[in-house]
């Protein structure tokens, strides 16, 4: 049975504290609160007592939990301000979160200047340091393996035909496209290659359970039961 909660596969989750940008720029969330977290239930293992001298036909039916990846789904709120060193606003922009994106790196040190949609070589880098092989099907590489998302800006740089992926709504893949809700999009800080995840806020949509979700997205995980889980930051950019 799938767990029905809302689903927050985390590891040892860093949050970055950055004072407010006055470009506009990704910036730390203010406040992080982390909901719930759940995960498949893993059943006990089934056997059958056949008497001696037997054939027995049997068919199975399986539903592996997937160790290499994580998931955060959630909700954003905020406001574009312009504020002062302690945080008070001499005046807000009630712009709504209908443009907003989500995005997520296991570097805290982004250069949100340097922004371009991922390419190969930094995909590979991630890989290789989450001890991910290059080859299976289940890996970043055969994960995002679309480029038809929705044109959105980091910033003032405008992003298209980058390396994407859309996650399920009510339990079922959709089909990728402009036109798909909670689209993910893979960049990269060109100044040192880092992987940056990115996902479109879609305000209060159906998600994969079934309920209402801002955002939600996929991020990539070490598998070895002797790794730690993987440390991620998080930024949000309004407007």
């Amino acid at each position: 049975m799938k767990a029905q909660t809302k689903w927050f596969f985390i590891g040892l989750i860093g949050l970055l504290i950055l004072s407010r940008v006055v470009l506009a720029l990704p910036a730390s969330p203010t406040t992080l609160n982390f909901i719930s977290n759940s995960t498949i239930t893993t059943s006990l293992a089934n056997r059958s007592l056949d008497a001696k001298g037997t054939i027995t036909v049997i068919t199975m039916d399986s539903n592996q939990q997937n160790y290499k990846w994580k998931a955060y789904v959630g909700n954003v709120t905020g406001k574009v301000a312009l504020d002062d060193a302690n945080g008070k606003s001499i005046y807000d922009w009630n712009l709504g979160i209908g443009s907003a994106e989500v995005y997520v790196s296991r570097f805290s040190n982004i250069n949100w200047a340097n922004i371009a949609c991922v390419n190969q070589t930094s995909i590979d880098a991630e890989e290789t340091g989450l001890g991910i092989s290059l080859t299976l099907k289940d890996n970043i590489n055969g994960t995002f393996n679309m480029t038809t998302h929705k044109s959105f800006d980091v910033g003032i740089i405008p992003m298209s035909g980058c390396r994407s992926t859309a996650t399920y709504i009510n339990d079922a893949p959709q089909t990728m496209g402009p036109a798909a809700f909670f689209q993910e999009v893979l960049l990269r800080d060109t100044t040192t290659g880092n992987l940056i995840y990115s996902t479109l806020v879609d305000s209060a949509h159906t998600g994969y359970d079934n309920q209402p979700h801002d955002f939600q997205l996929i991020v990539a995980e070490n598998e070895s039961l002797a790794a730690l889980p993987s440390n991620y930051f998080f930024w949000v950019e309004l407007g």
